[in-house]
């Protein structure tokens, strides 16, 4: 596979022999994301510290020099101002900050001025990211840059309620703007409805209440494997440093939870359809963006937009694209190193939520043993947690999910 990228930047070569890994990286949030940028960093030379949860990953990896561990329960922005702003951490300053979840693009945007006299930032813009934080904005974004949307409708009222009432098309879901914040009020990434408007008003009143601010969304029909997705890095001079994309192939919960399987794949459609995002819109720094085919008209739609490493980093890690090391190349101003291709067919798998999928689609009738079987074999996939050479955070997950597993029981 071979793709035109005529919009690589111009100047130095990237070259090995004189990259300087003498910066260390701090990662913030995330975690398989940041698992694999620990890992990949680490056998670059580059020194790595972690701050996230007490489950936190990365923070069990050997690359890791050291973590800095959120209490359960305290606010990731009371947490992540005392660690970088209050002067307690003077072995930070000077550190590449390195965004690996929602929490962290909300503090380093609203504070990035005073981050950058004491750390390196990426090239991104904070309203551009507190933009796409919303998913409301990136939906109005995505139609000012002529990028198809599911049809949707904002929740402030109780007369936008009774209005959807005429407007509505289901099945629906009912979306967060913010979605790390919904996630830590309810535990799931949205409410999905079919055909019972008392049960979407009894949602939307209860976010209400809880303060969470949502939007209705149309759910695009049609199987998990019509998402595909788009990254690029884009500098403040307008310059892309790469392609790559990516596609879905089952989710758990199916059709409304994370993916569980996925492949590299280049997409020309997927592609175009990304970069015309990113360019009407103005973005700049680290992007990644997801789409999903509505088969009623055969167009692209937008999901959502980030401005941050994502879940499958460790499938474009192993597809050799190297968007982390550019990712560090632009925060530390070397020469990136520039790719038209990637190895496609790399296959990044959860084998227990994929078998969780598998289950539920044989019981809609949608697979049987033999295909998922078929599907995975060889087993020989990316994992986002498993790697022989940095084993420990694969024995503390697993020893996690046996004790998760008996409390169950109990």
């Amino acid at each position: 596979m071979l793709q035109s990228l005529d919009h690589q930047p111009n100047g130095p070569e990237f070259d090995p022999a004189a990259f300087d890994n003498s910066t260390p990286v701090l990662l913030i949030g995330g975690q398989a994301n940041a698992l694999s940028l620990c890992r990949s960093y680490g056998r670059l030379g580059i020194t790595d510290r972690a701050t996230g949860p007490q489950d936190y990953w990365a923070a069990l990896s050997r690359y890791c020099k050291e973590s800095y561990q959120l209490p359960r329960g305290a606010s990731a922005q009371d947490f992540l101002a005392n660690l970088l702003l209050s002067g307690k951490h003077p072995e930070l300053e000077g550190h590449a900050l390195v965004y690996c979840s929602d929490s962290a693009i909300e503090f380093i945007a609203g504070h990035r001025a005073e981050l950058e006299k004491k750390y390196l930032l990426d090239d991104s813009q904070p309203d551009m990211q507190l933009a796409l934080l919303d998913k409301l904005e990136t939906l109005k974004l995505a139609q000012q840059a002529g990028v198809g949307a599911p049809q949707h409708w904002p929740m402030n009222s109780e007369a936008d309620l009774e209005r959807l009432r005429q407007e509505i098309r289901w099945p629906v879901i009912v979306k967060p703007l913010f979605s790390h914040e919904f996630q830590r009020v309810f535990r799931t990434k949205f409410f999905q409805v079919d055909r019972d408007f008392d049960a979407l008003a009894q949602r939307v009143r209860q976010c209400w209440e809880l303060e969470q601010p949502i939007m209705i969304v149309e759910q695009i029909p049609g199987p998990d494997d019509l998402l595909s997705s788009y990254y690029t890095y884009i500098d403040r001079e307008g310059r892309w440093y790469y392609d790559y994309t990516k596609r879905v192939l089952r989710r758990y919960p199916v059709n409304k939870g994370g993916g569980t399987f996925h492949e590299s794949v280049w997409m020309p459609e997927t592609a175009e359809e990304g970069r015309k995002f990113f360019s009407g819109i103005g973005f700049t720094g680290f992007g990644n963006v997801e789409f999903k085919r509505d088969p009623r008209d055969n167009t692209l739609k937008i999901i959502e937009a980030n401005a941050r490493f994502t879940a499958a980093q460790e499938l474009v890690a192993r597809s050799n694209a190297p968007l982390d090391l550019v990712y560090y190349c632009r925060i530390t101003r070397q020469p990136a190193p520039k790719f038209t291709s990637f190895r496609e067919g790399v296959r990044y798998w959860y084998l227990d939520k994929d078998f969780m999928a598998y289950l539920e689609m044989r019981k809609r009738g949608l697979i049987t043993f033999s295909e998922w079987v078929k599907s995975v074999y060889p087993f020989n996939h990316a994992s986002p947690l498993h790697d022989w050479r940095d084993p420990m955070p694969s024995i503390v997950g697993a020893s996690q999910k046996a004790a998760a597993i008996l409390k169950r029981r109990k």
